[in-house]
């Protein structure tokens, strides 16, 4: 009993630890996003000496954020739309067509999770510069062939563990492909559709190195665009702390929100989409 009660110790003592470590950024972030420049400069760890919104304003007024919120709102919602549309039905077709070509496509579709961005980012940028969609349409098509990849992978194994009976009653009873993917598979996909939609809304809503290749210093620019141009003219004789820590949380507060609200969904998911069948 008192070997299991140090075990059990030793774990609480190990996990606050983890917990400490992580929230701590978030936690540096917070405080020193009420506070001036001096005083983050003389005591960074330091409560601040007051709540003092109107650093939080200035850093809205200076990155735009309202029309930055909403460029980014939609190009997420968008990008991600995309991605569990195409993702769930592709997953759908080839887990019920059980050839060799639908494997060989699975692990061809699952292989891109492989190439890493920067081997393709210039002659990406270049090719859709091309075909004029160097701008927010094409930045949607370009997500929307990214993610797809490990969306599939997890819809695949997900869709393995649904009883093919469900969808052979629909048949009989009249329902056509698409009638039996959105009313029936579709809705029983719940569950893997949340996890994907959180992983990807977390990597689009946070993403720099694509919108700066893509749209550049444009009058659309994403919130992580607006952050860095405006951190650049601010900065040009130094860095200007008391802009830089309450744009960042500005920024990343949409996305930390949908995370806790939807974060109970995320193992849960991931863990069915990678065991099931």
């Amino acid at each position: 009993m008192d070997k299991y009660r140090n075990k059990q110790i030793i774990l609480y003592v190990l996990i606050t630890i983890m917990a400490v470590y992580t929230l701590a950024p978030i936690f540096l972030l917070v405080i020193n996003s009420f506070k001036s420049h001096s005083e983050i400069i003389s005591n960074p760890l330091a409560l601040p000496s007051s709540l003092d919104f109107s650093f939080i304003l200035s850093a809205m007024e200076q990155i735009n954020f309202f029309r930055a919120f909403f460029i980014t709102l939609a190009l997420t919602v968008t990008s991600v739309l995309l991605i569990v549309i195409i993702s769930s039905v592709a997953a759908w077709v080839l887990v019920r067509n059980k050839t060799k070509i639908s494997s060989v496509l699975f692990f061809i579709l699952v292989s891109a999770m492989l190439i890493p961005f920067q081997a393709i980012m210039f002659p990406l940028v270049s090719f859709m510069d091309m075909l004029g969609l160097k701008n927010l349409p094409g930045l949607v098509i370009m997500y929307g062939g990214f993610g797809v990849s490990m969306s599939i992978f997890l819809y695949h194994g997900f869709i393995k563990g649904i009883p093919q009976d469900i969808e052979e009653a629909a048949v009989i009873d009249g329902a056509t492909p698409l009638q039996l993917f959105f009313r029936i598979v579709f809705p029983l996909l719940q569950p893997i559709t949340v996890t994907i939609v959180i992983l990807n809304s977390m990597w689009i809503w946070n993403d720099y190195l694509l919108p700066f290749l893509v749209i550049g210093n444009s009058p659309t620019k994403t919130l992580t665009l607006e952050l860095f141009f405006a951190r650049m003219l601010a900065g040009q004789f130094g860095n200007p702390w008391e802009l830089i820590f309450p744009a960042v949380m500005i920024s990343v507060l949409p996305i930390i929100i949908l995370f806790l609200i939807l974060q109970k969904h995320i193992v849960k998911g991931i863990s069915a989409g990678a065991v099931k069948g």
